[in-house]
């Protein structure tokens, strides 16, 4: 497998997960897009095209322009991969908070 066809490694990137967050609000164009990066455009288009590969973005032709979208679907993946360690966090959270209820109660 291509390793920029993997979701995770998609994400690896901070410029690729700062175009998933405008992407969260909004479709826009790769010139929208690249207008909120100080790095060139093919750079940015670049990012652009593995976020595609990896499906975590969707194109929409509109005329003569190419919109990108965030695609949600894909990202529960990423939310599905995450939930274990939420799960281990919160146990571990739930073991604290019985240890200091114990010692509150020893200190009254």
């Amino acid at each position: 497998m291509n390793l920029r066809r993997d979701v995770f490694q998609a994400i690896a990137d901070p410029t690729r997960r700062s175009i998933l967050l405008l992407l969260a609000s909004q479709s826009m164009t790769a010139g929208a897009i690249a207008a909120n990066f100080d790095t060139a455009r093919p750079t940015v288009s670049k990012h652009i095209q593995i976020l595609t590969e990896c499906e975590l973005v969707k194109k929409d032709r509109k005329g003569r322009e190419i919109y990108y979208q965030l695609d949600v679907s894909k990202m529960k993946t990423i939310d599905i991969w995450l939930d274990q360690f939420r799960q281990i966090w919160e146990q571990r959270f739930k073991e604290l908070d019985q240890v200091l209820q114990t010692i509150k109660k020893e200190k009254s």
